[in-house]
């Protein structure tokens, strides 16, 4: 499979946008959407921006929680939004979200049934599946050695000061639960408490927590093992074939990000167009093999290429996917997770 540069596919995404933008007459409706960052195909967003008469804005965010943070701050004026499924719980649950209009997204007939079986929002009442990605390890190939697919590699002695590890609470909370063999949902004080020590353990080896780094950090050799996400880990290995990618053996995180519309939305019928946009076979093709997340649509499979098709991370066999598990929404349980997760980073 060809595949694009990274550092030419954002200046050219750049250049895509900007001309976009200044290209547009002042009186055309503006679609503003937020999403995270290298998010979506520029030259998909020129199509649907000159097939509908608009102009698209986007702004970028680095986690869920900063994007809700913002939004309940009283930001106003996006149209569209892709936040993780468990976030979308939280945002309907409070009324951030209106419903979606059925009869203008004839498209979601093409979602593949055995994803939305797994998703949150069954009804797709106001939520439609964008991507889904598994937490994965990502690893040099040449210069780590006798590598377990396990959360195990964290403890290596010998990897001391190159590692990371995501900096979401309920990522990393998650991956030493599974690692111990429990729910990453728990609530149980016992088996948090457990998880606790592993991640105060790991924190010793690590480089840091974060989640942008880790991927030019791994590419660049400054990282050789890395906590991330499988669409990361697997654009840049186009810029070093050395990464290696693995799903711990104990089990992982499986997460969709969705596609909302906020309460406050302007361009209602705009944002119901892009979703619609966004859910035909090829542009979700497309999508899939620029971003390196797998878009749920299942006509699109048959438009990738056979590298894509084959890929298991893309496509993971059954043994694997029976061992993943969502984060859900915990209510008041969040608090547990995110005391836990306060007393682990301010931590020596």
């Amino acid at each position: 499979m060809k595949k694009t540069r990274r550092g030419m596919t954002l200046a050219v995404g750049g250049l895509m946008l900007l001309g976009l933008l200044a290209g547009c007459g002042p009186k055309k409706p503006v679609l503003h959407i937020y999403t995270w960052s290298d998010y979506v195909k520029p030259g998909l967003v020129k199509e649907f921006a000159a097939a509908h008469g608009c102009r698209v804005v986007i702004d970028t965010y680095d986690s869920n929680e900063a994007m809700y943070a913002k939004l309940k701050a009283g930001a106003r004026g996006y149209d569209l939004l892709f936040p993780s499924s468990y976030m979308v719980k939280i945002m309907q649950d409070q009324g951030m979200l209106q419903p979606l209009r059925h009869e203008l997204l004839p498209n979601l007939n093409n979602l593949d049934p055995d994803y939305l079986a797994m998703a949150v929002d069954k009804e797709l009442a106001y939520s439609v599946p964008y991507t889904t990605t598994i937490t994965c390890l990502g690893y040099l190939g040449s210069r780590v050695e006798d590598v377990e697919a396990s959360w195990a590699m964290l403890d290596r002695a010998d990897l001391k000061g190159r590692m990371t590890m995501l900096n979401d609470y309920r990522e990393t909370i998650g991956a030493a639960l599974k690692f111990l063999g429990y729910s990453l949902n728990t609530l149980d004080d016992g088996e948090l408490a457990e998880a606790k020590e592993v991640i105060l353990r790991w924190k010793r080896n690590i480089a840091k927590f974060e989640n942008e780094q880790y991927k030019t950090g791994l590419a660049s050799g400054e990282f050789l093992l890395t906590h991330g996400y499988s669409g990361d880990l697997m654009l840049v290995q186009e810029e070093n074939e050395d990464i290696e990618i693995v799903v711990p053996r104990e089990g992982s995180v499986l997460s969709f990000d969705d596609m909302v519309i906020p309460a406050t939305a302007q361009q209602v019928e705009l944002a119901h167009q892009f979703i619609n946009f966004i859910l035909d076979p090829r542009v979700a093709a497309e999508m899939t093999e620029f971003i390196y997340y797998l878009c749920p649509n299942q006509p699109s499979y048959e438009l990738l290429d056979e590298e894509i098709r084959t890929d298991p991370i893309l496509f993971p066999p059954q043994e694997v996917i029976a061992k993943l598990e969502m984060i859900h929404d915990l209510a008041e349980g969040n608090q547990k997770y995110t005391r836990l997760w306060d007393e682990i980073k301010g931590s020596e």
